[in-house]
């Protein structure tokens, strides 16, 4: 195999890695209730493989790896892998995305791992409307969660908002106001068509400068420096607040040119965008033996091969076919 010229164009530092695809909520926007085929668990990864893939992808260039699932800590023995993948030389950060109802019970161990950012998705601070979103009773779970969390001195605790229209855009304030109470960085997500059969539709939509807009309505919004393993979120901070906001604009303002990652899906596929099927598969040639070597000109492939852009346009985008829970999103 040749090997692929240095990627000069981006640099490509930050992986995402779904340790399952399996998850505890339902939500509207990732997993639907039912229709869902699960990976077998023979073809998900192995952590010993997640573990040689990361090693690798570190003599690739990656420095900070966030672990994602579906939800990362309902797969047995997250813990343990968790520990091993702190002493990965070369690897500068590790994160975690949850979506917190396990939060409360783990995070003296993530802690004690040297964890100590974790991002924690929740589309609403009501119980009733986080239930009609995620189908599941466990608001509460999620809440003592965070306050666990942020009694343990993670810094910073993201909290990782979808914003719909008709669903929670009534709450983009709420959300907003919780910065001037809390540390907490608070980032609103575009709702995003991934998935064939994830409940987007146009209506549904906002667009991130509408957002923006109606934050500015608490007072001025500066915007914050971004360092360089950081994700795709602009940052900004209001007005004597303490914590900040920040906007994931993946349709309306595509910040591809800047995109840093790459994702590794739980049965071991290496992807260069959210919203492209292409995948490149390391598990096949991992279990049949293959070189170190060999692994590597596939890592490398997928940094060079990323996609320029998405190809998504927000009045009527294609969809993502894989959902959002087997990518890792």
């Amino acid at each position: 195999m040749a090997h692929p010229a240095p990627n000069n164009k981006r640099p490509i530092n930050y992986l995402r890695l779904s340790v399952t695809d399996r998850c505890n909520l339902r939500c509207m926007y990732c997993m639907p209730e039912e229709g869902v085929d699960f990976v077998p668990h023979a073809s998900i990864l192995s952590y010993e493989e997640m573990l040689h893939l990361v090693r690798l992808s570190v003599l690739s260039g990656i420095r900070k790896v966030r672990l994602t699932g579906g939800e990362p800590l309902v797969r047995k023995g997250f813990i343990s892998f968790l520990e091993r993948l702190s002493r990965v030389e070369g690897l500068h950060e590790i994160t975690l995305t949850t979506n917190g109802v396990l939060l409360k019970q783990y995070a003296e161990d993530i802690k004690k791992c040297g964890i100590c950012r974790v991002n924690i998705s929740l589309d609403s601070l009501k119980a009733e409307k986080f239930f009609r979103i995620t189908g599941r009773d466990f608001f509460e779970k999620v809440r003592e969660g965070i306050e666990k969390a942020e009694s343990l001195g993670f810094n910073p605790i993201k909290i990782n908002v979808v914003a719909m229209k008709g669903v929670n855009d009534d709450e983009i304030l709420d959300f907003a106001r919780l910065t001037f109470e809390k540390p907490y960085h608070v980032r609103f997500i575009e709702f995003m068509p991934v998935g064939e059969r994830n409940a987007w539709t146009h209506d549904r939509f906002i667009p991130a400068e509408d957002i923006l807009d109606e934050i500015r309505t608490l007072g001025e919004l500066h915007p914050l420096v971004k360092n360089t393993t950081d994700g795709p979120a602009e940052r900004y901070r209001l007005q004597g607040a303490k914590g900040e906001v920040g906007i994931i604009a993946a349709l309306s303002n595509h910040f591809c040119h800047k995109c840093n990652r790459l994702r590794l899906t739980a049965e071991g596929h290496v992807r260069g965008c959210l919203f492209s099927d292409q995948e490149i598969d390391l598990k096949t040639p991992l279990r049949e033996g293959k070189s170190d070597a060999y692994l590597t000109e596939l890592l490398n492939m997928a940094i060079e091969t990323k996609p320029e852009g998405h190809g998504l346009i927000k009045s009527a985008p294609r969809k993502c076919i894989r959902h959002m829970s087997s990518i890792g999103g």
